[in-house]
């Protein structure tokens, strides 16, 4: 590209940034309503498309680390409204922001209650004994603990991206975390105990420098190409605002977490406890559909493919797309194929 070529862009790229607005950036844009809330936690109900085509609504479980609008992002690339037009239910809890009050919350808070809670408001709002799990990320390893837990009130669980065996050392994330070196690797004790709360800040810097050049230089070049296309610009400001909201996480919670998965490995051990009560995989005998991405560099495929090792169930399937973490939600191969893989998989369980 010339100089004068390039000079054209930025020029553009300037004006359109001068007139865009925080509004204009929209997120979450699928209609939904609030039906629960206790403490920071939300429980929305999507508003149907078209007319439900299984009786069972699905309850999405994501990650305490970023917002979960990352399944509804925009027009186009919203995993929930495409399960929406294919005749899903949807529900989904948003964990919101904890604040230093929240620096006491445990993975019991989290998981015997408040998703235990999420649970049973969709279960009585449809009169029905079980409904069905869609676990994203560390979402999908807290579903898997509570549907070891709770297996009475769970008919499906999907899976999506879903760290299991946390010493998979192909890892980076893992490494970091203390698969190798255990507490020798960082002292969550005293970051904890330090800083109350985790900064969301922190969190977010250590995942951009799993890949530092990618993530920290070279989307910003390859951002020049575009740069004087305001749909594309919009597109790229949504993942950027996406990629840097990030909400500190309860200091409690973050500290059993990391000792007790990314450390100690426990989940496949069977000697997680949640409150007083031990996750053993091994309860699980529900159908499991078990999505994982091929170049997933934040979740490594082998720490997904782990589950079927340690579950019970005699169901059990395995979905893969050649993607990495994010293209999960935002690739437009991923979004066409994806939802009526989830949906046909629940219709055949239904």
């Amino acid at each position: 590209m010339v100089t004068t070529e390039l000079t054209q862009k930025l020029v553009k790229g300037v004006e359109i940034f001068t007139r865009l607005r925080e509004e204009d950036i929209q997120v979450g844009v699928t209609p939904k309503e609030e039906v629960y809330r206790e403490d920071k936690v939300l429980l929305y109900h999507f508003s149907p498309k078209v007319e439900h085509s299984l009786n069972i609504p699905i309850l999405i479980v994501y990650a305490l680390v970023n917002r979960p609008y990352i399944v509804d992002l925009q027009e186009g690339r919203s995993l929930v409204a495409n399960l929406l037009e294919l005749g899903l239910d949807v529900y989904l809890i948003d964990w919101g922001y904890p604040s230093r009050g929240d620096r006491w919350l445990t993975l019991d808070d989290y998981i015997n209650g408040y998703i235990n809670n999420c649970v049973d408001v969709v279960r009585d709002r449809h009169n029905l004994e079980q409904i069905n799990l869609l676990g994203i990320c560390q979402g999908g390893t807290f579903s898997l603990c509570y549907s070891s837990l709770y297996p009475e009130k769970v008919k499906n669980l999907i899976t999506m991206v879903t760290p299991v065996d946390f010493h998979i050392n192909e890892g980076l994330l893992n490494v970091w975390g203390g698969c190798t070196l255990g507490s020798k690797a960082v002292d969550i004790d005293l970051m904890v105990d330090t800083l109350g709360n985790i900064p969301g800040d922190f969190l977010n810097l250590e995942f951009l420098m799993l890949k530092p050049f990618q993530l920290g230089v070279q989307k910003y070049i390859d951002l020049l190409e575009n740069i004087d296309c305001e749909s594309k610009l919009i597109n790229f400001l949504r993942m950027e605002k996406w990629i840097f909201d990030s909400p500190d996480q309860a200091g409690e919670a973050y500290r059993q977490f990391m000792k007790d998965f990314y450390q100690g490995n426990k989940l496949i051990q069977g000697q997680v406890e949640i409150g007083n009560k031990r996750v053993d995989l091994g309860n699980i005998r529900i159908p499991i559909l078990n999505i994982y991405a091929e170049q997933d560099h934040l979740v490594a495929p082998a720490s997904s493919l782990a589950l079927k090792t340690y579950i019970a169930s005699e169901d059990y399937t395995l979905r893969s797309f050649p993607v990495g973490h994010i293209g999960m939600y935002v690739s437009s191969k991923v979004q066409r194929d994806l939802p009526p893989t989830i949906v046909d998989w629940l219709k055949m369980r239904a």
